[in-house]
């Protein structure tokens, strides 16, 4: 999909509904733009509630920084 926007006068730009739908944005999201090579690459940064449990059921047995100490 591609989705076109404007710059405005005050350097704003607005994210198209199609693309807001599709990632499920909302307001008070937070996003990144990475410069890459010649273009920007756009990241949305998930809320910190969304990540809450990201890693469950990880094993932390073997921690390298743990690993790193015993050296």
């Amino acid at each position: 999909m591609t989705a076109v926007t404007t710059i405005s006068s005050k350097f704003q730009i607005v994210i198209p509904r199609e693309i807001r739908e599709q990632f499920n944005l909302k307001p008070g999201y937070k996003v990144v733009f990475i410069p890459y090579q010649h273009s920007i690459r756009l990241v949305v940064v998930p809320p910190l509630k969304e990540a809450r449990g990201i890693f469950k059921g990880i094993h932390t047995d073997n921690i390298r920084e743990e690993e790193d100490e015993e050296r």
